[in-house]
């Protein structure tokens, strides 16, 4: 699950793992490489879920895996798991997971939700798995809010897109959890991770530290230290690119002098000259000021480590007219599907994503399968096609 519309991705040198507490900054071992600064929810269809001590229902971390995988797998697994609780909802047709491939047992989905989740509570399976269903996207609702709050951003007026096997299934909640109005179930969206991988561009980046004070600019140092990982990053790329154009990017992580983190900032790619010190303060302010809201005047300013990322071009698709509204098609049947926010079962209409063509509207509640995934679209949204063959669920 990914939020767009202005929540620019931020850029670091240090990736967190094994934390002790989840999502809390400080509680993990660092590592020190470059990465995208993102935040990893673990809450999967295989994430198992208990009762504690406490009468709360918990998910994860833990997961039942591929094998034995959850109890509807029939595979030996007897705790439930998201995809359990999801099945008891309705959201999943057990004759038709992976297009048919593989036949859930439903029964014994619903016997592990009710043995471990409603009689420690005191309720009905289909309200345990509801239940399940509220910590995994609250879970998700919460690690999305304080990564944008960390990022200086809010998650209300953005667009949320839903990859992966089981994002459609929670999508439209999350959404609603985080005051998002509109998601977007894009096309192959169970193998969201494998088609970006294939699309993603050939790159090669290179980093080197070298502590530069901008009060002591030296531009000649500078220049020669770009023209040498210029150099080795173009060597790379164009062992698989060897003829097509290259885009460069350059970033400096500088800071305060006397902070112990830096920030990224984005240079120009070009010879510099003594006089670029100036613009480079001024580049350091600008990013500053987007991530805190103000400088500190007075401190100098200084360099720890620089990169050069060498890629191929990929120009970002034009933004598609919308398509004529066109009646939807016929239902492939219903099911009952559970509505969390309702508490109880409704008739939703069934369609199949192969039948859909852009311009068509389905107002929920409504689940829209495909052979890698299903979308649930609540009652409070409507699913709608747009030109690119992608869902849009639109609330209200």
């Amino acid at each position: 699950l990914t939020l767009i519309d202005g929540l620019q991705p931020q850029y670091g040198r240090t990736f967190e793992v094994a934390r002790a507490y989840r999502f809390l900054k400080g509680s993990g071992l660092p590592l020190r490489i470059p990465v995208i600064d993102m935040v990893e929810i673990g809450a999967g269809g295989g994430s198992i879920a208990r009762v504690d001590e406490l009468k709360r229902i918990n998910v994860g971390p833990d997961s039942a895996g591929s094998d034995p995988g959850p109890a509807c797998y029939a595979a030996g697994g007897t705790e439930p798991a998201v995809t359990d609780g999801d099945l008891v909802l309705g959201r999943i047709d057990p004759a038709n997971f992976a297009g048919g491939k593989i036949v859930l047992d439903a029964a014994a989905a619903e016997k592990a939700v009710a043995d471990n989740i409603a009689s420690a509570l005191g309720m009905d399976a289909a309200t345990a798995a509801a239940g399940i269903s509220e910590i995994v996207d609250e879970n998700m609702a919460s690690a999305a809010r304080v990564h944008a709050v960390e990022n200086g951003k809010d998650t209300a007026g953005r667009t949320l897109i839903a990859f992966g096997g089981a994002a459609p299934l929670h999508a439209a909640r999350l959404a609603e959890k985080l005051g998002i109005a509109r998601v977007i179930v894009p096309k192959g969206a169970g193998v969201g991770s494998a088609y970006g991988f294939l699309r993603a561009p050939i790159a090669y980046e290179v980093v080197r530290t070298r502590l530069v004070r901008l009060q002591t600019f030296e531009p000649h140092v500078l220049n020669a230290l770009f023209a040498e990982m210029r150099a080795e990053a173009e060597a790379v790329v164009r062992l698989g690119a060897p003829q097509e154009e290259l885009v460069e990017v350059r970033t400096a992580f500088m800071r305060y002098r006397g902070q112990g983190h830096e920030i990224t900032v984005t240079l120009p790619n070009r010879d510099y000259a003594p006089a670029d010190a100036e613009a480079f303060k001024a580049l350091f302010a600008e990013a500053y000021t987007a991530l805190f809201g103000r400088i500190i005047p007075g401190l100098e300013i200084e360099a720890l480590s620089w990169t050069v990322s060498r890629a191929t071009a990929r120009d970002l698709p034009k933004k598609a007219a919308e398509p004529a509204p066109l009646a939807p098609p016929e239902r492939q049947g219903s099911r009952n599907l559970f509505d969390t926010v309702q508490g109880q079962f409704a008739d939703a209409a069934v369609y199949a994503r192969t039948a859909l063509a852009p311009g068509m509207a389905m107002p929920g509640p409504a689940v829209i399968v495909e052979d890698e995934t299903a979308t649930v679209v609540p009652a409070a949204f409507t699913a709608r096609i747009n030109t690119l063959g992608q869902i849009v669920l639109e609330r209200g």
